[in-house]
This record gives structure tokens, sequence and C-alpha cells, in this order.
């Protein structure tokens, strides 16, 4: 008798400072639901993940994450290989509200949560002689930035976008959060980051006549 009281105390106990939902969450039987958008954040309104217009040069890409490598190459001191959960465990997380410019007119505010690139750069090695970074994305869209952008700043490369996996049509498994750049530098599907030491490079549209800095200040074509 004094063994039950016990137990149940015990459990009232758990009850009060943890609540019911803590408790069953690691009962077996216990099936966890898909993560639910959000749309808001510290006070702040976000957009939609189907706020966006679809405008990809390939149309959306639809990528196995067991078969998904993300390569890190060119002017580094070794090559990286990873795959989709090797990225999630071996970088640190980060998340940060950013805005999507595109050059049709529109724009979304997201909350994006990610690995920094730098860090992802950093796992590699850099060669003193690296000056430019190449993202190629699965379709083959390329798009490329000076190596100071991407290590002075927290440039994130996205994995989930207001609290739900990205899905296929977004760029799972990753999309370069290119943040104050206009939005055809926002590489979707990302599974190469090679350095170069070219800092004329020009990717897919830039090749096209757009701006290769592509800043939000200043014009997006023409330079």
């Amino acid at each position: 008798m004094l063994i039950y009281v016990s137990v149940v105390l015990f459990v009232i106990i758990l009850y009060i400072i943890f609540g019911i939902p803590t408790i069953l969450a690691g009962s077996p039987g216990v099936t966890p639901l898909p993560s639910v958008e959000i749309r808001s954040y510290h006070g702040q309104n976000l957009s939609s993940i189907s706020d966006f217009h679809e405008n990809s040069v390939k149309g959306p890409q639809y990528i196995n994450e067991s078969d998904y490598r993300l390569t890190i190459t060119g002017l580094t001191n070794t090559t990286r290989v990873y795959t989709y959960n090797e990225v999630l465990n071996q970088f640190p997380h980060y998340s940060k509200v950013v805005t999507l410019f595109c050059v049709e007119g529109w724009d979304v505010t997201i909350l994006w949560e990610g690995v920094l690139v730098r860090d992802l750069i950093h796992g590699a090695g850099i060669d003193p002689r690296a000056n430019t970074v190449i993202f190629t994305a699965y379709d083959g869209y390329k798009t490329s930035f000076p190596l100071t952008y991407l290590m002075d700043n927290n440039i994130i490369m996205a994995y989930r976008m207001n609290n739900v996996t990205l899905p296929a049509n977004r760029g799972f498994p990753f999309e370069l959060v290119a943040e104050d750049k206009w939005g055809y530098k926002w590489e979707k599907w990302v599974e190469k980051i090679e350095l170069i030491d070219n800092p004329n490079y020009r990717g897919y549209w830039e090749e096209r006549g757009y701006s290769n800095s592509g800043d939000l200040n200043s014009s997006y074509f023409g330079n």
C-alpha cells in the first residue's frame, strides 16, 4: 500500500511540474505529427511557404534524401562529401527571419533554419588562392559570391522554413538564404559548393545580363 501511494504521488508531482503531454510523449504507441507552419515569430508576421512564385529554370526538383550528397570542393584543403543527416548532425543550427525579394516584384518574409555556409567551408579548409564560391544546384543551376560575403556574414543554408522542412518546390534538401541579394542568388537544391580563384565567374542569370553581385541596393540588371 505504501508503495502504491508513493507511485501515485510521484505521478501527481510529474503532472504538476511537466504536464501530462510531457509524460506521455515517450510512451509506446505515441506517433509524432508533422510540424505545423508558423505565421508569426517574436511578434513579426511571416509570409506563408505557399506565397512563393514557382520560377525555377527547370521546375521543382525531387531529391531522395538517402541519395543526396553535398560536396564541398575546389580550392579547399580537402574535398568533403556529406549526407543530408551528416549536415544536420555535424554542424550547429541557426535561425533567422530574412525577406527574399524577387526581380519579378514580389517578396516573402520567412523564418529560416539551417547551418552556416562558413561552417561548411571551414570544414573543408580554405586554400589561400580562393576568392569566389560557386553554388551548384541539383538541376545544374549555378550562382556565385565573393568568399568574403560568405565568411563575414551569417549566411544560412536552410533546411527548414517557418518550422517545417523545405518542400521540394522550395529547394529540399537545402536552399541558400542569400540575404541582401536578389532572389536569383537564393539557390535551391544546393548539392555542391566550390571555391575558385576567379572573381569574374558568372552563373546562369549573370551570364544573361543580371548583376553578378545581386545586391538589393542596386539594379539587378546590367552590372
